[in-house]
């Protein structure tokens, strides 16, 4: 299989894609044609059907898997694919980890990874609480492992909120051996959730998009409330410990402007907001890097809000 990535001008592709977008539209001159996006793990391009009607363009809808017989070309500096045939196929005739993102990480260590964390937990009341939701409640665990971290910008890939939740609390662990001073129960234990409300606010792949309650409430009003439903579960949890720990979750964007409800108080909300913003930021350039074969400057960047460059030290 040759991958949407590996996509030049003038190549002819036969082969079979995930259809993440489908619509009808009309030309200027009044001619029906279908608007599509087709998709592999590693991206999209997007495809238009100038002759749907025509013999060999069959049936198929949004999410379905298709064969696709076409041109790629370039047009307004894009590459597209002229489709000329395409048909249904059935599940005996692709492997879905071909088609969705994935984590280049195993899931499985990743997450015996974070279990060790769990278990490295000293207070008790927290480490109960951990394992509420990582050990005991298998539905949630299963769940928090396939999810994203983002519909774009980080970690938009399966695993992508496991990726991410490890590597923060790696960097508050990391934290807790350069500044002593740091509460490691807590700081680790709030690392672990600070993105938990993410298995709520963005749908499962191939969907990967804000369900109503995300756009409603946000992840972190979310987690927060998860983590509250939780602590009245485990007799005499302390209220400090327990409005602690939310802090963190609700202050762990840091600024008002950046969705957080509170800004941090303490000194591990502190450390949990830069952990945080490290490694969405490292994980967004990293991405950003492998995407292009340009080397030099690349432009403008509205995430970071400067100009980029690759780095050309050898």
């Amino acid at each position: 299989m040759k991958y949407i990535k590996e996509y030049k001008d003038g190549d002819r592709i036969f082969d079979i894609y995930f259809c993440k977008y489908k619509s009808s539209a009309v030309t200027k001159n009044g001619k029906n044609y279908d608007n599509v996006i087709l998709q592999d793990k590693t991206g999209t391009i997007d495809a238009k059907i100038w002759e749907p009607n025509n013999v060999g363009i069959g049936e198929f809808e949004i999410f379905d898997y298709i064969e696709v017989y076409g041109d790629v070309i370039s047009f307004n500096g894009a590459l597209q694919v002229n489709v000329k045939r395409v048909r249904r196929c059935e599940p005996s005739e692709y492997d879905e980890r071909e088609y969705m993102p994935v984590s280049k990480k195993n899931i499985d260590e990743m997450f015996a990874q974070l279990i060790a964390f769990i278990e490295s937990i000293e207070n008790t009341y927290l480490k109960t609480l951990l394992k509420k939701f990582f050990v005991e409640d298998k539905t949630f665990a299963q769940k928090f492992c396939k999810s994203s971290a983002a519909k774009t910008v980080h970690h938009g890939f399966i695993g992508g909120l496991l990726e991410h939740t490890l590597g923060v609390t790696a960097l508050c662990d990391f934290y807790c051996k350069q500044y002593p001073i740091l509460n490691r129960d807590l700081l680790l234990t709030a690392a672990i959730f600070h993105d938990m409300g993410k298995t709520r606010e963005i749908s499962a792949f191939p969907v990967n998009d804000y369900t109503d309650e995300g756009q409603f409430l946000g992840h972190i009003v979310i987690g927060s409330e998860m983590l509250g439903a939780k602590i009245k579960e485990i007799p005499n949890f302390p209220s400090i410990l327990a409005m602690e720990l939310q802090h963190c979750i609700l202050a762990h964007h840091g600024e008002y402007e950046f969705g957080s409800p509170k800004k941090p108080a303490i000194i591990e909300a502190v450390a949990l907001c830069y952990a945080d913003n490290t490694d969405a930021k490292m994980e967004t350039f990293k991405e950003l890097l492998e995407s292009t074969k340009e080397t030099g400057w690349l432009g403008y960047n509205k995430f970071f809000e400067s100009n980029l460059a690759v780095s050309r030290m050898e």
